[in-house]
């Protein structure tokens, strides 16, 4: 759909939606259980537990008793961990939960990670009956080679599969991750993998560089003298991902993320613009009221905590200079950027901030603040969160 032929709100990049997501309510619930772990993920997740999954949908469903009624929910985003490990009703149990203590707008979208292996056309129509309207697969590479280097089990067809089924089954939209920086991942595969990918006629895509996370196998592997990846060729692939997605008519509304018109996101544009947002499951953060809490980290600790109704871990109050510094930081990830207000007067006259707007990294528009150079988006931040108060 041509930009001039869209209202605008429909388009991802438009200020207007980028606002207005501030007013949306959101959930976010984890499931924490993975067939293997990734040397690169540093997540709450847990290898081995299958058979305490009863337990934790217990704990999970305690938590979800135990929060106070609010609105009826725009938004549920179900990650991980692998939710797609889980059975079909298992989910749509935690889903009636949701329903029954704060209620499903009328038009929820209800988003889910999974991964190629644990899918099946029969997953795909169970997760639809059960009201799942966005499915968001972590391909992470169409080239085996890469695939293998991150530690992934699935075959590059299987994502294309996945991707088949989904459509098949009804899923209003289908996102594929992807993983840039890997090692032995040159230029042309990279542009060969966004390719196969763009080539599905997805409605979203997110493209992620590889970090080198403390803890992680990852993170042994280049301490041990593994290359850790170069920053250089990173941009380059984010640089040949923005290119090709823009001409697929995806349109970047995020550092990380493209999409078609009607097609971000809700919940993560909730989350950048401020919006209070609940989570459920182990170690989700919550914001609400102006009070950021985390749930405990440790499995085992978590499915005590949250069976006695007490799975919060820390609390801390997000107010004043600090909140509008916060507002500040999540809005400059988006490509529409932020109203400027008091934080961005105070950064357009700080010396960081003069700096980052005369060489274009950052730019002043009317009342908005936006991060020109999107690679650069962390020295924006950096100098936001540098700022004293008044």
């Amino acid at each position: 759909m041509p930009r001039s032929e869209s209202t605008p709100t429909d388009w991802p990049d438009s200020p207007e939606l980028a606002d207005r997501a501030g007013g949306w309510t959101a959930a976010y619930v984890h499931i924490p259980f993975c067939s293997r772990l990734c040397p690169y993920c540093d997540f709450a997740v847990v290898t081995g537990r299958e058979g305490d999954l009863d337990r934790y949908l217990f704990a999970l469903g305690a938590e979800i008793d135990s929060e106070p009624a609010w609105k009826p929910l725009d938004s549920v985003y179900f990650g991980g961990g692998t939710p797609s490990l889980i059975d079909p009703t298992q989910l749509a149990r935690v889903l009636e939960k949701l329903d029954r203590q704060f209620g499903l707008a009328a038009d929820v979208e209800i988003s889910l990670e999974a991964n190629p292996e644990d899918w099946s056309p029969a997953k795909a129509v169970a997760l639809r009956e059960a009201g799942f309207t966005r499915v968001s697969f972590g391909a992470q590479s169409f080239e085996q080679r890469t695939l293998i280097s991150l530690g992934r089990r699935h075959r590059p067809e299987q994502g294309e599969e996945a991707v088949a089924s989904a459509r098949a089954a009804g899923f209003r939209s289908v996102n594929l991750d992807l993983i840039y920086g890997s090692a032995g991942e040159d230029l042309a595969r990279w542009t060969s993998s966004v390719e196969r990918a763009l080539g599905l006629g997805l409605d979203h895509l997110s493209c992620y560089g590889l970090t080198v996370e403390p803890g992680t196998a990852l993170h042994r592997r280049v301490a041990a003298g593994a290359p850790a990846p170069d920053p250089d060729i990173q941009a380059d692939q984010w640089e040949t991902a923005n290119a090709l997605a823009t001409d697929a008519g995806l349109v970047r509304y995020e550092v990380s993320n493209w999409a078609r018109p009607g097609h971000t996101v809700r919940y993560n544009l909730a989350v950048w613009a401020q919006a209070d947002f609940l989570g459920f499951g182990l170690s989700a953060h919550r914001f609400r009221g102006g009070i950021r809490s985390h749930n405990y980290r440790h499995f085992d600790t978590y499915l005590e905590a949250a069976t006695a109704g007490v799975p919060v871990a820390g609390y801390e109050e997000v107010s004043g200079w600090d909140r509008e510094l916060e507002r500040l930081f999540l809005g400059l990830r988006r490509a529409a950027g932020v109203i400027s207000g008091a934080g961005g007067a105070a950064l357009g006259a700080s010396p960081e901030g003069a700096r980052l707007e005369e060489a274009g990294v950052i730019a002043f528009d009317q009342d908005r603040l936006r991060v020109r150079r999107p690679l650069l988006t962390d020295a924006a931040s950096r100098a936001v969160l540098a700022l004293p108060p008044p």
